[in-house]
């Protein structure tokens, strides 16, 4: 009973952390997007470098989670988590007091890096904490934190004190700082990670190649490309969305609130799909989180009035990040515990390719001249090919699953 009772109150506490963590790096991830008229102002940025501007710290993602992964998995998760959280605070603050443009993107990539190497080793502490048939639920209370700090940063932006954009990075930087402490006294290790780390054998085979083995090189492989195209319009939206708002003819306080209605709804969309994981069958939340995405791109090109834009938002918040931990989780079931960091960072490394490349050809899509509604409806293609792949997965892992019985 009394083990019983710790294991709980660990689980408890590693979630409670890890959505700490999370909410923080919700903050950093959207500061760029609130400031990005400020800083666009005082660099005297085009459309083209802001998208750069954007696309620097999901440079940064790509190294940041096939490193932390890696790490994770072999020297543990809560020391890579604790190094991951002091860089990318420090670099958001650094953002802060760069003085040139190069400067500035090279404080973003860094930012970045610290963010990814976050992540992956966030969705193992709260995958492991708890049993698989809670994995779901724990996954999705540990990943709310992101969109509550979306909601955190979008209210921050409606206030005075963001007048100059230099404080949401020192925000986004400060409160890492303060949370490493907290982690270093309160936050356990992995007791499965632990367990993997007592065999030496099973040490042995957490390698890279793995991915690439007869039993995962489809499934890694399905992965990483629905991965991809999700990612590639999830991070078009969080970086460009109060833009393209203002080019379909809205006020900037009505994008801002848009944009924070886009976090209510990846709110509950995260909690709403995480139970659902756990009580459904994965395919139907698949086939759910994708048509959701599908009709709230439509909503987003179809709505003229701001309170229907403010639902158009909401919806397209609920599908594409409560969607993006709905993948986090099935990467976690893709994966056992010896390599799931490592399976799970370089789904997101790839993953980040797709993240990368969304703000930046979104600038490049609008310097051409082209409009906000163009670009939101080729969104829709890239989101049917990643269902696709993803429904196609879950059918290979049911037939790996079959066989092993």
């Amino acid at each position: 009973m009394e083990q019983q009772q710790n294991t709980q109150r660990n689980a408890v506490m590693t979630i409670l952390i890890c959505f700490l963590i999370a909410l923080i790096e919700g903050i950093d991830l959207q500061s760029a997007g609130v400031a990005a008229a400020g800083v666009s102002a005082h660099f005297g940025l085009d459309k083209s470098s802001l998208g750069l501007f954007f696309s620097a710290a999901i440079l940064g993602l790509l190294p940041g989670g096939l490193i932390g992964g890696r790490l994770g998995d072999r020297i543990g998760r809560k020391k890579v988590l604790i190094i991951a959280v002091a860089l990318f605070g420090l670099f958001s603050i650094l953002t802060a007091w760069v003085t040139s443009y190069s400067g500035l993107l090279f404080a973003r990539f860094m930012t970045g890096l610290g963010l990814g190497a976050a992540l992956p080793n966030l969705v193992a502490l709260a995958s492991e904490s708890v049993s698989d048939k809670a994995r779901g639920r724990a996954i999705s209370l540990m990943y709310c934190g992101m969109p509550i700090g979306g909601i955190a940063v979008s209210l921050l932006a409606s206030t005075q004190l963001a007048a100059d954009w230099k404080v949401i990075f020192y925000v986004g930087g400060v409160l890492p700082l303060m949370v490493i402490p907290l982690m270093m006294a309160f936050l356990p290790e992995s007791r499965a990670f632990l367990a993997t780390q007592q065999s030496a054998d099973t040490a042995q085979q957490s390698k890279f190649s793995d991915l690439f083995n007869q039993y995962f090189r489809m499934p890694t492989i399905l992965l990483w490309v629905g991965y991809f195209f999700t990612m590639m319009v999830v991070y078009m939206l969080l970086n460009w969305l109060p833009s393209l708002l203002m080019e379909l003819g809205f006020q900037k306080k009505d994008a801002t609130m848009v944009q924070m209605f886009f976090s209510v709804g990846a709110f509950v969309g995260t909690i709403v799909l995480g139970l659902l994981v756990d009580h459904w069958k994965m395919k139907n939340v698949i086939l759910l989180m994708y048509s959701g995405i599908i009709l709230g791109l439509i909503a987003l090109n179809s709505f003229s009035t701001v309170n229907a834009m403010y639902f158009a938002g909401a919806l397209v918040g609920c599908f594409t990040i409560g969607g993006q931990m709905v993948l986090y989780a099935l990467g976690s079931q893709v994966y056992p515990t010896q390599m799931r960091g490592t399976g799970v960072g370089t789904a997101m490394t790839v993953g980040r390719f797709g993240a990368m490349a969304g703000p930046a050809v979104a600038g490049q899509f609008l310097a051409m001249g082209n409009g906000a509604t163009g670009l939101i409806a080729t969104c829709i293609p890239g989101i049917i090919i990643a269902a696709v792949l993803i429904l196609i997965l879950l059918g290979t892992m049911q037939k790996r699953a079959q066989v092993q019985a």
